[in-house]
């Protein structure tokens, strides 16, 4: 129990840490000029509270659009099936959709440095027919019309499915 405890701390300060990493300016601070060094304490105040908003990193709006994602498994990344995923700038109507299927609504769940992680599910498995996968989960790193990324399938009967995504924006 005692190792279990460890290893979960170990995880969570590890995700912890790689998050604050990605939210963290990688620019160093410019030094003060003499003027303000001789200015208040109070003037100093709104000047670092307005630092946080100042922060890079990407935004919902800067992947909006629709995407043709192919999810990659195994050794070779085999494709295991393309998607077809419309993200919006606000996050609120992000779907995606297997082919000849539904589309399937997606959570937008965290956004932070270059990646979005996403949730979908439960929804009837496109490549399992009978099957239900009751979450995905997907992280994406965006740079320009390109992502690449990992998932997690998790189905009801317990299997879970793990594998790469790497998607391109269509123009």
């Amino acid at each position: 129990m005692r190792r279990a405890v460890m290893m979960s701390t170990l995880a969570l300060t590890s995700y912890a840490l790689t998050a604050w990493a990605q939210a963290t300016p990688a620019t160093p601070a410019a030094p003060a000029a003499p003027a303000a060094a001789k200015a208040p304490a109070a003037a100093a105040a709104p000047a670092a509270a307005a630092a946080p908003a100042a922060q890079g990193g990407i935004k919902l709006s800067d992947v909006a659009g629709t995407w043709t994602v192919q999810s990659l498994v195994g050794p070779k990344d085999s494709v295991l099936i393309t998607t077809t995923v419309i993200a919006t700038a606000d996050g609120k109507g992000n779907t995606m959709q297997f082919p000849n299927h539904e589309p399937i609504p997606v959570r937008v769940v965290a956004v932070g440095g270059d990646s979005v992680v996403t949730e979908a599910g439960p929804y009837p498995s496109a490549l399992r027919p009978g099957q239900t996968v009751t979450l995905l989960r997907s992280i994406g790193h965006y740079k320009g019309d390109a992502s690449t990324g990992t998932f997690e399938a998790r189905y009801s009967s317990g299997d879970v499915v793990k594998g790469k995504t790497v998607g391109t924006r269509k123009k």
